[in-house]
């Protein structure tokens, strides 16, 4: 029986293959048609960041609170807000974790995972669960005194009562939303680095034509190098520098796509789709769509046809309710 892997963050020691990825993420038609969406439905904020970055929480997004954005003017407070970030991405390994400010503003933080690693967060928050008290902010006062702050106290008391409130049950259905989006982003995460873009050199594009042609064929690099018409040396600098993978990763990624798109196929089986998508073998395929996927071909399939679909090609029986 395979053994479950559970995610691990990305860090230093343990890097994805690529550096871009999120930023190819950041600028998709997807991300922002959902960011537009989401924003215009809930009034919340939402941001896609990069594992380990170092802006400011929601940094980027049109719809800061106008409290934070007050409080991120003062460099102790701004230093807060970055420690509580550092503190729920390294609790959001495996799924959404929210935390509440000294304030009781709530973020929260969704991560985004390309097989094994988490690559980046889906980010949203600055919400208050109740209204805003007096109380609230008088505690919240006693904090940006002891940091000696300097901001207008009667400009934060206005900005502090506009502060967006749901209730925690429509806040959790927010980020249920999210948690969908999140899985949905790491399926096409892995399709969006083998894709080219306009700014690519013309040789990077022919080499990718050439590898799409080629796929389901034994592909080594000189061969490839030869049909962009550059040296092997040269091919690798150049390719790496356009589509931040190795050409071992790229061709591994753009095989395991193809076999994605063959495993749509309810009757087709593993092991038609990984000599077809070019493996040479199956324990190969398993080990390589694990890396990229993050989980095994089998359970893949489970998650597009589910397991009714098996037991129909293996040739079992259902049990069913009379």
């Amino acid at each position: 029986m395979n053994a479950t892997l559970t995610p691990r963050p990305h860090t230093a020691a343990n890097p994805p293959r690529t550096t871009d990825v999120v930023t190819r993420l950041q600028n998709s038609a997807i991300f922002n048609d959902y960011q537009e969406a989401f924003e215009t439905a809930t009034g919340l904020p939402l941001v896609l960041r990069a594992a380990g970055s170092f802006n400011t929480p929601l940094a980027g997004s049109k719809h800061l609170a106008s409290f934070c954005a007050l409080m991120n003017k003062n460099s102790k407070t701004c230093a807060a807000c970055l420690q509580l970030q550092a503190e729920v991405e390294a609790q959001a390994v495996t799924e959404c974790k929210t935390v509440q400010c000294f304030s009781g503003l709530n973020e929260s933080v969704v991560p985004v995972r390309i097989g094994e690693h988490v690559v980046g967060y889906l980010q949203t928050g600055q919400v208050l669960l109740r209204p805003p008290t007096e109380k609230n902010f008088r505690a919240t006062m006693v904090q940006l005194e002891k940091w000696s702050n300097t901001i207008d106290v009667a400009q934060l008391h206005a900005a502090f009562f506009e502060t967006r409130v749901l209730t925690k049950a429509r806040y959790t259905a927010v980020l249920r939303l999210l948690g969908s989006f999140a899985q949905h982003l790491s399926l096409v995460a892995n399709e969006l680095m083998i894709t080219s873009v306009a700014s690519e050199p013309p040789a990077v594009n022919k080499a990718r034509a050439f590898i799409a042609e080629h796929l389901g064929e034994p592909l080594s690099l000189e061969q490839v190098a030869r049909a962009s018409s550059m040296s092997a040396f040269y091919f690798c600098k150049i390719f790496k520098g356009a589509t931040g993978l190795t050409f071992t990763d790229y061709i591994a990624r753009a095989r395991i796509e193809k076999a994605k798109q063959l495993l749509l196929h309810a009757h087709t089986r593993i092991s038609e789709a990984a000599f077809e998508a070019g493996f040479q073998s199956l324990s190969q395929f398993n080990r390589v769509f694990r890396r990229v996927a993050g989980e095994s071909p089998t359970a893949y399939r489970e998650h597009l046809h589910g397991k009714e679909s098996r037991a129909q090609r293996t040739g079992s029986s259902l049990p069913f309710a009379a």
